[in-house]
């Protein structure tokens, strides 16, 4: 089974478009690359609901549509019979786990995204960027120590690009296996976007996805498509990149139950 299970949904000119008939072009798109089935995880932080939550301002330049129209349009995609799952990225906000569960619980989500985008304010994959302050050695402990304290809350159901730290290029040695004996039930994301990026590596490495299948740590699949052209792109490689790895298997959600279908 091929699934696609983060994608941010924009029309043509990458704007948020939150309206079943976007959500039918997606679906074309997938349908027409022979991915089975899609996830759509908008980024929580545009949502009005999160405002109190937010201290970086790229995000609260962000933060400026209501989530209701978002979980209708799934939801009655979902009706009309689309192959689509309704989940969210979650930024995790250490010390706000309460605050976010709230304002999850409301909703039905088939499966939530986690993902670690800035620590006291630097980023990742944005400038200032934490890297830069810290060093690649400083930052690699500070961004997997956060990831798994995330992974730790309950909160998420899979670690979106789950080496995003080595955005800048840096790719370093690292205790993969201390990190991945900390997630108990939560999935790693394969995620071909980082093809699209200047490092041009999928994430995670490797070693990393290597010590996930020792630990007995499932994967969910990813191309993080922010419009329609890029849904199922370099799907064939990051299969390629799990099986290496031992995968034989991928995670597909329903309403966050979790079981496991062929990888395809």
């Amino acid at each position: 089974m091929i699934v696609d299970y983060h994608m941010d949904l924009r029309d043509d000119g990458r704007r948020v478009s939150h309206r079943v008939e976007t959500i039918e072009r997606w679906v074309d798109t997938a349908t027409s690359r022979g991915v089975d089935e899609i996830g759509f995880t908008e980024h929580f932080y545009y949502f009005l609901e999160t405002q109190a939550l937010l201290t970086v301002p790229y995000q609260i330049d962000h933060c400026h549509i209501p989530i209701e129209p978002y979980v209708e349009a799934v939801q009655e995609a979902k009706q009309r019979g689309l192959p689509v799952k309704l989940g969210a990225e979650v930024d995790y906000i250490p010390g706000r786990e309460d605050e976010i569960r709230e304002l999850l619980a409301p909703y039905p989500w088939d499966f939530i995204l986690g993902s670690v985008h800035y620590l006291d304010g630097l980023g990742m994959d944005q400038e200032p960027s934490l890297v830069g302050a810290v060093g690649p050695e400083e930052a690699y402990r500070r961004y997997f120590n956060g990831l798994g304290q995330a992974a730790r809350t309950g909160l998420f159901d899979s670690l979106a690009h789950p080496d995003l730290v080595k955005f800048f290029g840096d790719v370093i040695a690292w205790n993969q296996e201390a990190f991945v004996a900390e997630l108990d039930g939560v999935c790693l994301e394969v995620s071909t976007a980082g093809l699209r990026k200047p490092h041009g590596r999928i994430y995670p490495e490797p070693e990393l996805l290597a010590a996930a299948r020792r630990a007995g740590v499932a994967v969910t699949s990813a191309s993080d498509a922010h419009e329609p052209d890029d849904v199922g792109r370099d799907l064939a490689r990051g299969a390629e990149h799990a099986r290496a790895a031992g995968y034989e298997t991928v995670t597909v959600f329903d309403r966050r139950r979790a079981r496991q279908v062929p990888l395809g």
